[in-house]
């Protein structure tokens, strides 16, 4: 049924690609120094956004010193209907490796529809298409079918402590009936699909030291400690060929999930080898032997190492037994495992697997629990609903393997539920190279969530 918000989504369709644009060539890096003038000009934007389209209580939340601003909003004119709370973030990960990109990566260019760009689906697209849903009844009708605050970050990519902090202080101001969270990706093009499940995640940093300073391989090498090998061995220690972790206790909590979940999964077009080839690019798959692929992606918990570092890497030779090496090691949790828990295992296996003459030093860089949100809620139900509507198919559940910390601050803090009707595609190329948004689902996502909005106003 056409109605006005419907009408204007359909006919300012190149305004709403013009303001994305603007957005994307912000290069708002959350985890650089050198962009924090653009990580505020990311903020305003975001904000001038709100005010124009006629939000209410529009302001930019400062933080700390080192703290990104959080934006908030309100529209709170429709006694008695639903509150919702529409969260999004604006920050992006650094572009690199630069060379990879076909475009720059802050030049918004358009490709076979879709839009290339650092932040185009993670999450400046999908944050931007929840402000053109709400604007599209605020333009034309002067009100919304349903109540609704926003809280836009700019840390997600960066641990988000500001939005942690403002959550636990503020539930008065925050209180909803649930969260909108338009962050996730699609099972398939074309087919809605609602994210129910989110893995936690815990992220360290393991810093091994040996000796006071860095030593000559050819005086000291056979009798000094090595950092590196120190690394090496407890990184291969923490996991087996297998997959399987070797931390004690680190299964205890997980949970295998429903029946009725694992032959939902099972009905899902999914192709192993298609996703092999496509999306992984590797010779073979790897983890735990007897667990479906899925299963393994969304309800087993991970232990992967991003990234070592120390010595000497430059171009020619330098023998050097290095005195300091790190290494990056995150786990991914499952829901009922405690991150708190999870780290002092990991803390005491690492001190455990220590070689002499060695001293590790395991720091928490971030933290977040695991998620499930049942399909039964009538904010599920109501949001497979819009998504049927405008995309003409069943809407489909699935989880991530990923994780969204702010999903388990609005249960934890808010009591809320959080509905993740994302909209990105498996292959948009998420903090790597050539990030994409596929511009009809850009668009199809400003109406299923005014879809939504009406469906809960009823």
């Amino acid at each position: 049924m056409a109605t006005p918000a419907f009408d204007y989504y359909q006919t300012h369709r190149d305004r709403f690609l013009d303001g994305l644009k603007t957005l994307l060539k912000i290069p708002s890096i959350s985890t650089l120094p050198e962009h924090k003038a653009d990580v505020r000009r990311a903020a305003e934007f975001v904000a001038n956004e709100l005010r124009l389209m006629g939000m209410r209580g529009v302001e930019i939340i400062e933080g700390g010193a080192n703290q990104n601003p959080l934006v908030y909003a309100e529209w709170l004119e429709a006694p008695g209907k639903p509150t919702l709370l529409l969260y999004g973030h604006y920050d992006v990960q650094p572009p690199d490796p630069l060379e990879e990109w076909v475009s720059p990566p802050f030049e918004p260019t358009i490709r076979n529809e879709n839009i290339y760009a650092r932040g185009a689906v993670d999450d400046k697209g999908q944050t931007y298409l929840l402000l053109k849903a709400v604007e599209g009844f605020l333009r034309t009708e002067g009100k919304l079918p349903i109540n609704v605050k926003f809280l836009i970050e700019g840390e997600e990519e960066v641990g988000g402590e500001h939005i942690e902090e403002y959550v636990e202080k503020h539930p008065e101001r925050l209180k909803a009936d649930a969260a909108l969270v338009c962050d996730t990706e699609m099972f398939a093009p074309e087919l809605p699909t609602l994210t129910t499940g989110l893995r936690g995640l815990v992220y360290t940093e393991v810093e091994a030291r040996g000796a006071a300073h860095d030593l000559h391989s050819g005086m000291y090498g056979g009798a000094a400690p090595n950092p590196f090998q120190a690394l090496a061995e407890i990184v291969t220690g923490l996991k087996g060929p297998g997959g399987k972790i070797r931390i004690p206790g680190f299964y205890r909590r997980v949970k295998k999930p429903s029946r009725k979940e694992l032959d939902a999964w099972k009905r899902l077009p999914f192709k192993e080898k298609e996703f092999l080839k496509k999306e992984v690019g590797s010779t073979a798959l790897v983890g735990e032997k007897g667990i479906p692929v899925l299963e393994r992606l969304w309800a087993r918990p991970t232990l992967e190492v991003h990234g070592i570092r120390g010595g000497f890497t430059g171009e020619g030779a330098k023998t050097v037994i290095p005195a300091v090496a790190t290494a990056k090691v995150s786990m991914r949790l499952v829901p009922d495992m405690d991150p708190r828990e999870v780290i002092r295992q990991f803390t005491s296996y690492v001190k455990n697997l220590t070689p002499n003459g060695i001293r590790t030093t395991v720091r928490l860089l971030s933290s977040a629990p695991a998620s499930v949100v049942s399909t039964e809620s009538p904010y599920i139900a109501a949001a497979a609903e819009a998504m049927e509507q405008v995309f003409k198919k069943k809407t489909v559940y699935m989880r991530s393997g990923g994780s969204i910390p702010i999903v388990g601050l609005f249960s934890k803090h808010l009591g809320i539920p959080s509905v993740m009707m994302g909209f990105g595609l498996p292959d948009d190329n998420l903090h790597a190279p050539n990030e994409k948004f596929h511009l009809p689902n850009f668009y199809r996502g400003i109406e299923a969530v005014g879809r939504y909005f009406e469906l809960l106003g009823r």
